[in-house]
Protein backbone atom coordinates (compact mmCIF):
# COMPACT_ATOMS: atom_id res chain seq x y z
CA UNK A 1 0.00 0.00 0.00
CA UNK A 2 0.86 3.78 -0.69
CA UNK A 3 1.01 5.81 2.43
CA UNK A 4 1.02 9.42 2.46
CA UNK A 5 1.44 11.75 5.54
CA UNK A 6 -0.34 14.94 5.48
CA UNK A 7 -0.26 18.16 6.99
CA UNK A 8 -3.65 18.78 8.48
CA UNK A 9 -5.09 21.37 10.38
CA UNK A 10 -2.61 21.60 12.72
CA UNK A 11 0.00 22.72 10.50
CA UNK A 12 -0.41 26.33 11.39
CA UNK A 13 -0.50 25.99 14.65
CA UNK A 14 2.82 23.86 14.42
CA UNK A 15 4.68 27.09 13.15
CA UNK A 16 7.77 28.07 13.45
CA UNK A 17 9.32 24.42 13.35
CA UNK A 18 6.64 23.89 10.07
CA UNK A 19 8.28 26.64 7.84
CA UNK A 20 11.35 24.02 7.20
CA UNK A 21 9.41 21.04 7.71
CA UNK A 22 5.92 18.80 7.09
CA UNK A 23 4.41 17.96 10.56
CA UNK A 24 5.48 14.37 9.44
CA UNK A 25 9.16 15.51 10.19
CA UNK A 26 8.84 16.81 13.93
CA UNK A 27 10.74 14.93 16.26
CA UNK A 28 8.61 13.81 19.27
CA UNK A 29 10.04 11.29 21.35
CA UNK A 30 12.67 9.65 20.38
CA UNK A 31 11.60 9.14 16.55
CA UNK A 32 9.89 11.87 14.02
CA UNK A 33 6.50 11.15 13.39
CA UNK A 34 6.94 9.99 10.09
CA UNK A 35 9.69 7.20 11.21
CA UNK A 36 6.82 6.22 13.83
CA UNK A 37 4.54 5.57 11.14
CA UNK A 38 7.20 3.97 8.73
CA UNK A 39 8.47 1.48 11.83
CA UNK A 40 5.30 0.30 12.42
CA UNK A 41 3.91 -0.22 9.02
CA UNK A 42 6.87 -1.79 7.89
CA UNK A 43 6.36 0.79 4.91
CA UNK A 44 8.23 3.74 3.35
CA UNK A 45 5.67 7.20 3.35
CA UNK A 46 5.67 10.28 1.49
CA UNK A 47 4.17 14.10 1.89
CA UNK A 48 1.00 16.13 1.21
CA UNK A 49 2.42 19.61 2.47
CA UNK A 50 2.96 22.83 1.60
CA UNK A 51 3.63 23.49 -2.15
CA UNK A 52 7.03 25.30 -1.02
CA UNK A 53 8.05 22.44 0.84
CA UNK A 54 7.22 19.91 -1.85
CA UNK A 55 10.44 19.65 -3.92
CA UNK A 56 12.24 18.47 -0.78
CA UNK A 57 9.67 16.21 0.84
CA UNK A 58 7.54 15.01 -2.39
CA UNK A 59 4.47 13.03 -2.60
CA UNK A 60 4.05 10.11 -4.64
CA UNK A 61 0.90 9.51 -5.35
CA UNK A 62 -0.25 6.01 -6.66
CA UNK A 63 -3.92 4.71 -8.19
CA UNK A 64 -4.41 3.67 -4.90
CA UNK A 65 -3.46 5.71 -1.24
CA UNK A 66 -3.51 5.85 1.94
CA UNK A 67 -3.67 9.27 3.54
CA UNK A 68 -2.52 9.55 7.16
CA UNK A 69 -3.17 12.67 9.23
CA UNK A 70 0.53 13.70 10.46
CA UNK A 71 -0.53 14.94 14.08
CA UNK A 72 -1.55 11.51 15.32
CA UNK A 73 1.22 9.62 16.58
CA UNK A 74 0.75 5.83 16.05
CA UNK A 75 0.01 3.28 18.21
CA UNK A 76 -1.21 -0.96 17.68
CA UNK A 77 -4.91 -0.32 17.72
CA UNK A 78 -4.36 2.50 15.34
CA UNK A 79 -1.90 0.98 13.16
CA UNK A 80 -4.00 -2.02 12.80
CA UNK A 81 -7.06 -0.36 11.35
CA UNK A 82 -4.64 1.96 9.05
CA UNK A 83 -3.00 -1.32 7.75
CA UNK A 84 -7.00 -2.53 7.13
CA UNK A 85 -8.93 0.25 5.55
CA UNK A 86 -10.27 -0.86 2.61
CA UNK A 87 -11.18 1.55 -0.54
CA UNK A 88 -13.59 4.67 0.74
CA UNK A 89 -12.80 3.69 4.34
CA UNK A 90 -12.02 6.54 6.99
CA UNK A 91 -10.92 6.45 10.57
CA UNK A 92 -11.95 9.38 12.53
CA UNK A 93 -12.31 10.53 16.53
CA UNK A 94 -14.60 13.09 16.71
CA UNK A 95 -14.75 15.77 13.91
CA UNK A 96 -11.51 15.03 12.98
CA UNK A 97 -9.98 12.87 10.36
CA UNK A 98 -6.92 10.38 11.08
CA UNK A 99 -6.84 8.48 7.95
CA UNK A 100 -8.68 7.33 4.50
CA UNK A 101 -8.02 4.99 1.93
CA UNK A 102 -8.42 6.76 -1.66
CA UNK A 103 -8.62 6.00 -4.98
CA UNK A 104 -9.46 9.67 -6.39
CA UNK A 105 -7.44 12.87 -7.11
CA UNK A 106 -6.87 14.62 -3.44
CA UNK A 107 -8.88 17.41 -4.50
CA UNK A 108 -12.09 15.19 -4.78
CA UNK A 109 -12.48 13.76 -1.33
CA UNK A 110 -16.13 13.96 -0.56
CA UNK A 111 -16.09 11.87 3.16
CA UNK A 112 -20.32 11.96 2.75
CA UNK A 113 -19.68 9.25 0.47
CA UNK A 114 -17.19 7.79 2.77
CA UNK A 115 -17.78 4.33 5.61
CA UNK A 116 -16.88 6.22 8.74
CA UNK A 117 -14.62 4.10 11.41
CA UNK A 118 -14.69 5.26 14.62
CA UNK A 119 -11.23 5.62 16.98
CA UNK A 120 -12.06 5.61 20.48
CA UNK A 121 -9.31 4.99 21.88
CA UNK A 122 -6.37 7.25 23.55
CA UNK A 123 -3.69 8.53 21.84
CA UNK A 124 -0.72 10.57 21.38
CA UNK A 125 -1.12 13.74 18.85
CA UNK A 126 0.82 17.06 18.20
CA UNK A 127 -1.70 19.47 17.46
CA UNK A 128 0.06 22.72 18.94
CA UNK A 129 4.40 23.69 19.60
CA UNK A 130 4.41 23.32 23.21
CA UNK A 131 2.69 19.74 22.79
CA UNK A 132 6.34 18.33 21.62
CA UNK A 133 8.21 18.95 25.00
CA UNK A 134 4.59 18.74 26.98
CA UNK A 135 3.96 15.26 25.13
CA UNK A 136 7.35 14.25 25.17
CA UNK A 137 7.44 11.94 28.34
CA UNK A 138 4.66 9.89 26.78
CA UNK A 139 6.17 9.51 23.58
CA UNK A 140 9.67 8.33 24.53
CA UNK A 141 8.30 5.44 26.63
CA UNK A 142 5.70 4.76 23.76
CA UNK A 143 8.92 4.18 21.72
CA UNK A 144 11.06 3.16 24.06
CA UNK A 145 8.66 0.48 24.47
CA UNK A 146 8.80 -0.39 20.49
CA UNK A 147 12.03 -0.14 19.75
CA UNK A 148 13.76 -2.39 22.59
CA UNK A 149 10.80 -5.18 22.22
CA UNK A 150 12.98 -8.60 22.39
CA UNK A 151 16.06 -6.92 21.63
CA UNK A 152 19.28 -6.29 24.36
CA UNK A 153 20.80 -3.86 25.07
CA UNK A 154 25.14 -3.31 24.71
CA UNK A 155 26.49 -3.72 28.38
CA UNK A 156 26.44 -0.90 30.81
CA UNK A 157 30.14 0.23 31.25
CA UNK A 158 31.12 -0.55 34.69
CA UNK A 159 32.44 3.18 35.83
CA UNK A 160 28.42 3.80 35.01
CA UNK A 161 26.40 5.00 37.99
CA UNK A 162 23.01 3.56 37.62
CA UNK A 163 19.55 3.15 39.16
CA UNK A 164 16.93 1.24 37.56
CA UNK A 165 19.24 -0.62 34.49
CA UNK A 166 16.26 -2.58 33.01
CA UNK A 167 15.23 0.33 31.77
CA UNK A 168 18.52 1.85 30.00
CA UNK A 169 18.91 0.89 26.59
CA UNK A 170 22.47 1.23 24.97
CA UNK A 171 22.51 1.46 21.26
CA UNK A 172 25.79 0.41 19.29
CA UNK A 173 28.54 2.53 19.39
CA UNK A 174 27.22 4.94 22.13
CA UNK A 175 30.56 6.08 24.52
CA UNK A 176 29.73 7.00 28.17
CA UNK A 177 32.08 6.65 31.02
CA UNK A 178 31.41 7.92 34.44
CA UNK A 179 28.02 9.48 34.53
CA UNK A 180 25.41 8.90 36.66
CA UNK A 181 21.76 7.36 34.55
CA UNK A 182 18.64 7.06 37.06
CA UNK A 183 15.85 5.53 34.80
CA UNK A 184 13.85 5.00 37.42
CA UNK A 185 11.29 7.87 36.93
CA UNK A 186 11.44 6.89 33.27
CA UNK A 187 13.67 4.92 30.80
CA UNK A 188 17.03 6.59 28.97
CA UNK A 189 17.90 5.22 25.42
CA UNK A 190 21.18 6.05 24.04
CA UNK A 191 21.40 5.84 20.52
CA UNK A 192 24.21 4.87 18.25
CA UNK A 193 27.43 6.59 18.42
CA UNK A 194 26.15 8.59 20.76
CA UNK A 195 28.68 10.07 23.99
CA UNK A 196 27.63 11.14 27.33
CA UNK A 197 31.01 13.20 28.40
CA UNK A 198 31.71 12.30 32.14
CA UNK A 199 30.60 13.75 34.91
CA UNK A 200 27.01 14.14 33.40
CA UNK A 201 23.68 13.62 35.87
CA UNK A 202 20.39 12.21 33.95
CA UNK A 203 17.22 11.13 34.48
CA UNK A 204 14.75 9.73 32.06
CA UNK A 205 13.03 9.64 30.14
CA UNK A 206 15.59 11.02 28.38
CA UNK A 207 16.46 10.03 24.47
CA UNK A 208 19.55 11.10 22.85
CA UNK A 209 19.57 10.31 19.30
CA UNK A 210 22.11 8.73 16.93
CA UNK A 211 25.53 10.94 17.10
CA UNK A 212 24.31 13.15 19.71
CA UNK A 213 26.55 14.27 22.56
CA UNK A 214 25.89 15.30 25.87
CA UNK A 215 29.14 17.59 27.03
CA UNK A 216 30.89 17.17 30.63
CA UNK A 217 29.17 17.59 33.59
CA UNK A 218 25.87 18.11 32.08
CA UNK A 219 22.43 17.98 34.39
CA UNK A 220 19.54 16.50 32.08
CA UNK A 221 15.77 16.18 33.34
CA UNK A 222 13.75 14.27 32.01
CA UNK A 223 11.54 14.74 29.61
CA UNK A 224 14.18 15.60 27.00
CA UNK A 225 15.07 14.21 23.75
CA UNK A 226 18.67 15.22 22.19
CA UNK A 227 18.08 14.91 18.76
CA UNK A 228 20.45 13.52 16.21
CA UNK A 229 24.07 15.26 15.94
CA UNK A 230 22.71 17.79 18.88
CA UNK A 231 24.77 18.49 21.78
CA UNK A 232 23.81 19.63 25.19
CA UNK A 233 25.75 20.44 28.15
CA UNK A 234 24.85 22.69 31.24
CA UNK A 235 21.06 22.20 32.85
CA UNK A 236 18.27 20.92 30.76
CA UNK A 237 14.71 19.91 31.84
CA UNK A 238 11.83 18.46 29.52
CA UNK A 239 13.05 20.23 26.09
CA UNK A 240 12.92 18.84 22.81
CA UNK A 241 16.37 19.68 20.27
CA UNK A 242 15.64 18.45 16.45
CA UNK A 243 18.73 17.29 15.04
CA UNK A 244 21.95 19.46 14.22
CA UNK A 245 21.33 21.58 17.07
CA UNK A 246 23.29 22.65 19.84
CA UNK A 247 23.16 24.36 23.55
CA UNK A 248 26.57 23.34 24.38
CA UNK A 249 27.34 25.41 27.33
CA UNK A 250 26.15 26.37 30.93
CA UNK A 251 23.33 27.87 31.37
CA UNK A 252 19.70 27.03 31.57
CA UNK A 253 17.00 25.66 28.83
CA UNK A 254 13.67 24.24 30.18
CA UNK A 255 10.47 23.37 28.62
CA UNK A 256 11.47 24.22 25.06
CA UNK A 257 11.55 22.96 21.66
CA UNK A 258 15.00 23.71 19.39
CA UNK A 259 14.62 23.29 15.33
CA UNK A 260 17.22 22.15 13.81
CA UNK A 261 20.61 23.98 13.09
CA UNK A 262 20.22 26.29 16.35
CA UNK A 263 22.92 27.33 18.51
CA UNK A 264 22.33 28.83 22.20
CA UNK A 265 25.37 30.69 23.03
CA UNK A 266 27.24 30.11 26.64
CA UNK A 267 25.47 30.87 29.78
CA UNK A 268 21.82 31.88 28.19
CA UNK A 269 18.83 30.90 29.84
CA UNK A 270 15.32 30.78 29.59
CA UNK A 271 12.41 31.18 31.54
CA UNK A 272 10.02 28.67 31.85
CA UNK A 273 7.69 29.82 34.36
CA UNK A 274 6.52 33.12 35.55
CA UNK A 275 7.07 35.64 38.33
CA UNK A 276 3.26 35.79 39.03
CA UNK A 277 3.20 31.85 38.25
CA UNK A 278 0.13 32.41 35.92
CA UNK A 279 -0.42 30.38 32.81
CA UNK A 280 2.12 31.11 30.26
CA UNK A 281 0.69 32.38 26.73
CA UNK A 282 2.97 31.78 23.39
CA UNK A 283 2.70 33.94 20.24
CA UNK A 284 0.13 32.14 17.55
CA UNK A 285 0.92 32.79 14.31
CA UNK A 286 -2.65 31.76 13.44
CA UNK A 287 -4.21 34.44 15.26
CA UNK A 288 -0.84 36.74 15.08
CA UNK A 289 -1.54 37.38 19.10
CA UNK A 290 -0.96 35.26 22.29
CA UNK A 291 -2.46 32.35 22.75
CA UNK A 292 -3.26 29.93 26.25
CA UNK A 293 -1.34 27.39 26.67
CA UNK A 294 -2.85 26.05 29.86
CA UNK A 295 0.62 25.62 31.23
CA UNK A 296 2.20 27.10 34.19
CA UNK A 297 6.01 26.08 32.78
CA UNK A 298 6.55 26.91 29.27
CA UNK A 299 9.88 27.99 27.60
CA UNK A 300 11.59 28.56 24.36
CA UNK A 301 10.35 27.73 21.14
CA UNK A 302 13.06 28.43 18.37
CA UNK A 303 12.87 27.56 14.33
CA UNK A 304 15.41 26.14 12.72
CA UNK A 305 18.71 28.11 11.69
CA UNK A 306 18.24 30.79 14.74
CA UNK A 307 20.79 31.54 17.15
CA UNK A 308 21.92 33.51 20.19
CA UNK A 309 24.92 34.93 21.42
CA UNK A 310 26.57 34.30 24.83
CA UNK A 311 24.45 35.43 27.93
CA UNK A 312 21.21 35.81 26.40
CA UNK A 313 18.30 36.06 28.37
CA UNK A 314 14.28 34.79 26.81
CA UNK A 315 11.71 35.54 29.05
CA UNK A 316 8.77 33.08 29.65
CA UNK A 317 7.16 31.61 26.63
CA UNK A 318 9.59 33.10 23.91
CA UNK A 319 8.72 32.47 20.22
CA UNK A 320 11.56 32.79 17.84
CA UNK A 321 11.58 32.13 13.99
CA UNK A 322 13.26 30.72 11.51
CA UNK A 323 17.07 32.58 10.61
CA UNK A 324 16.94 34.88 13.28
CA UNK A 325 20.07 35.65 15.19
CA UNK A 326 19.84 37.09 18.90
CA UNK A 327 22.33 38.96 21.04
CA UNK A 328 23.08 41.48 23.52
CA UNK A 329 21.28 42.83 26.94
CA UNK A 330 18.13 42.79 28.32
CA UNK A 331 15.52 40.60 27.44
CA UNK A 332 14.07 40.44 24.08
CA UNK A 333 10.61 40.66 22.75
CA UNK A 334 8.89 37.60 23.38
CA UNK A 335 7.78 37.19 19.90
CA UNK A 336 11.06 37.26 17.49
CA UNK A 337 9.64 37.14 14.26
CA UNK A 338 11.90 35.18 11.22
CA UNK A 339 14.95 36.58 9.77
CA UNK A 340 15.08 39.19 12.66
CA UNK A 341 19.32 40.84 13.38
CA UNK A 342 18.95 42.20 16.78
CA UNK A 343 18.09 42.06 20.59
CA UNK A 344 16.32 44.25 23.51
CA UNK A 345 17.81 47.10 21.89
CA UNK A 346 15.68 46.74 18.89
CA UNK A 347 15.87 44.46 15.66
CA UNK A 348 16.68 45.10 12.04
CA UNK A 349 15.92 42.05 9.33
CA UNK A 350 18.68 39.75 8.72
CA UNK A 351 19.37 39.88 5.05
CA UNK A 352 19.20 36.60 3.24
CA UNK A 353 22.62 36.86 1.67
CA UNK A 354 24.09 36.90 5.26
CA UNK A 355 21.86 34.60 6.44
CA UNK A 356 22.39 32.26 4.20
CA UNK A 357 26.49 32.40 4.29
CA UNK A 358 26.03 31.34 7.81
CA UNK A 359 23.99 28.46 6.95
CA UNK A 360 26.12 27.42 4.60
CA UNK A 361 29.25 27.61 6.72
CA UNK A 362 27.41 25.91 9.59
CA UNK A 363 25.90 23.00 7.68
CA UNK A 364 29.37 22.23 5.89
CA UNK A 365 30.84 21.47 9.33
CA UNK A 366 28.93 18.29 9.38
CA UNK A 367 29.33 17.93 6.16
CA UNK A 368 25.65 18.78 4.75
CA UNK A 369 24.94 20.75 1.87
CA UNK A 370 23.30 24.01 1.70
CA UNK A 371 21.65 23.30 -1.57
CA UNK A 372 19.36 25.39 -3.84
CA UNK A 373 16.15 23.49 -2.40
CA UNK A 374 17.04 24.51 1.24
CA UNK A 375 18.13 28.42 -0.17
CA UNK A 376 14.67 28.74 -1.63
CA UNK A 377 12.17 27.56 1.34
CA UNK A 378 14.16 29.70 3.19
CA UNK A 379 13.89 32.71 0.85
CA UNK A 380 9.68 31.52 0.78
CA UNK A 381 9.81 31.41 4.88
CA UNK A 382 11.68 35.01 4.56
CA UNK A 383 8.64 36.92 2.45
CA UNK A 384 5.70 35.35 4.29
CA UNK A 385 7.34 36.74 7.35
CA UNK A 386 8.28 39.97 6.27
CA UNK A 387 4.91 41.00 8.02
CA UNK A 388 5.92 40.32 11.14
CA UNK A 389 8.95 41.85 11.21
CA UNK A 390 9.62 46.06 11.17
CA UNK A 391 11.20 47.16 8.23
Amino acid sequence: MNYILFDGPARNALLPFTFTRPVADILIGIMTIRQKWEMRLGSTTTTLTEEYLSEKFPMVELEENVMINASFLPNDILVEMVSNLESNQAIFKGDEVIAFYTDDEQEEVDFDTYEILEYNEDCLTVEHTWDIFSKNDAAIREDFEFLTEDRRSQPIPKSVNIIAPENIFIEEGAKLEFVTLNASAGPIYIGKDSEIMEGSVIRGPFALCDNAVVKMAAKVYGATTVGPHSRVGGEVNNSVLFGYSNKGHDGFLGNSVLGEWCNIGADSNNSNLKNNYEEVKLWSYETEGFAKTGLQFCGLMMGDHSKCGINTMFNTGTVVGVSANIFGSGFPRNFVPSFSWGGAAGFTTYITKKAFETARLVMSRRNVDFDEREAAILEHVFEESKKWRKE
